[in-house]
């Protein structure tokens, strides 16, 4: 039987919390070598293929949490839109998918006024990639869309000398889905599964894009910017059209650093969750439990909110008038915007800025979030089990503890 190592400082977790997705990496994203880790075990599985198939599902995660978390941590002279294209590259070569790559001018020929325009003044030229699982018996189509700035100066709207280090962290969206997919497809995906990935750098240059500029997106409406540090935004708008009118797809889930006021608004440990959807709001919550990558609910009310983005010459500006005013929901809105806020399908905003980091390192944040939410479309019966969408509801003893608000403090 052969040995697997447990790197960490205590035995492996009991078989309940394993269930649960209790997904923790202590993963290396230097170049430098590795430490040798006092206390590091090795434990080796019994002869149960329950126990086998647990330890293959919990490998496969932790190895694409560090793969997202070493994106991340890596700065843009590294790290950008040509390197993370080879990223994809990779894990397509790994899983025998090859990517789409939509690039440069053929974004502007193409109408993706969002991403080329966020881009178009970096060395490295913007990019829409996308990975597609297809797979026979498939009944519905899902899209997991990134956004993938892999460095954020502000563009015009320059940052300060104190926000902008850390921006190489603005790809954290991107990176988490990246991990996600190569982890869904390697433990068995049963729906198409796209992972839409919107690369950009915002750089200042000569063919920056200028406030006032108006740009036509994916979506055929108009936006006028009115601050090019609202980027993100623009590239997802593009990526959204893209999954709903390219991909066809039946669910839409968005995930980005997208707003400061996403720390403010939920915290540091909490991603903040924007949907359509009742039900897939308190799937987000609860799978947040479960595997550690915590969601707290935004306020979602288009109909009062929205007509922050009013423009006199545009469909929309790109950023708030009023930045009192629930930003990090608004940035939201404006993504749902452009597949329309009547579309009958799932659409769910994750806006992960505040959590992807712990400090100055990355934590690999939203991997586990997405297999957990999607297990009900695994072939793993670990992911099936701890997803609370399409499968019976977990009884076991504590549930009802979770969902109280009850705390005892020590």
């Amino acid at each position: 039987m052969r040995s697997v190592p447990w790197d960490g400082w205590a035995p492996p977790p009991p078989p309940k919390k394993r269930r649960e997705g209790v997904l923790v990496s202590s993963g290396r994203h230097k170049k430098s070598p590795r430490l040798r880790r006092p206390g590091q075990r090795t434990f080796t599985p019994g002869h149960s293929g329950s126990w086998r198939s647990e330890v293959k599902c919990l490998t496969n995660t932790t190895d694409s949490v560090r793969l997202a978390a070493r994106i991340v941590d890596t700065p843009c002279n590294e790290m950008n839109t040509d390197t993370f294209l080879e990223e994809i590259k990779k894990v397509g070569k790994e899983l025998g998918i090859t990517p789409t790559v939509i690039r440069d001018e053929e974004l502007k020929t193409r109408g993706f006024g969002g991403i080329y325009g966020v881009g178009k003044a970096a060395l490295h030229p913007p990019a829409l990639a996308v990975l597609s699982h297809t797979p026979d018996g498939a009944t519905q189509t899902i899209a997991w869309v990134g956004k993938g700035i892999v460095y954020d100066t502000g563009g015009l709207s320059i940052k300060g000398k104190t926000t902008m280090p850390g921006m190489k962290r603005d790809c954290g969206g991107a990176a988490a889905i990246l991990g996600a997919f190569r982890a869904a497809i390697k433990q068995g995906f049963k729906d198409n599964l796209h992972a839409v990935f919107c690369l950009a750098e915002n750089a200042v240059g000569p063919n920056a894009t200028r406030p006032d500029d108006i740009h036509l997106l994916y979506s055929g409406k108009t936006v006028e910017i009115n601050n090019t540090d609202a980027e993100g935004r623009l590239v997802l708008a593009d990526g959204v059209s893209y999954a709903c009118k390219d991909l066809g797809a039946d669910i839409i889930l968005d995930m980005a650093t997208l707003t400061g006021a996403q720390g403010i608004a939920t915290g540091k440990y909490h991603a903040a969750v924007l949907t359509n959807s009742a039900e897939w709001e308190a799937a987000c919550v609860k799978c947040g439990r479960k595997c550690g990558d915590l969601v707290h609910p935004l306020v979602y009310c288009p109909e009062l909110h929205f007509s922050e983005f009013t423009s006199a010459v545009a469909d929309m500006k790109n950023s708030v008038a009023d930045r009192d005013n629930s930003p990090s929901s608004c940035a939201g809105l404006f993504i749902a915007s452009h597949i329309g806020f009547d579309w009958p399908g799932v659409w769910v905003h994750l806006d992960i800025a505040a959590p992807v980091h712990a400090g100055e390192r990355a934590t690999g944040f939203g991997v586990a979030l997405l297999l957990a939410l999607f297990g009900r479309a695994s072939e793993d019966p670990l992911l099936n089990l701890v997803s609370p969408l399409g499968c019976e509801a977990d009884a076991e003893e504590g549930d009802v503890e979770r969902d109280s608000k009850r705390r005892r403090l020590v």
